[in-house]
């Protein structure tokens, strides 16, 4: 799955706005609105902004690994 719709997905199920998004990354809502679409790459730092505002793996967020958590991954592996 490509991650601009797990980073629209995970915003649509938290409820939130691309400018709610925005704000978090203290970006504005036109460029969150850019990485969502895939239009601009979404850099590092936002990229682990997001994955600790939703509690994901950084795998997870870019479509590497189903498993949304680290506990999950272990778990797996046990």
């Amino acid at each position: 799955m490509d991650y601009t719709k797990i980073m629209r997905d995970l915003r649509e199920d938290a409820d939130l706005t691309q400018k709610q998004v925005a704000e978090i990354l203290g970006t504005s809502q036109t460029m969150y609105a850019r990485y969502e679409r895939g239009a601009n790459e979404l850099p590092i730092h936002h990229l682990l902004t997001l994955c600790d505002y939703y509690m994901v793996t950084a795998d997870f967020l870019l479509g590497r690994n189903k498993n949304k958590h680290s506990e999950d991954i272990i778990k797996g592996h046990s």
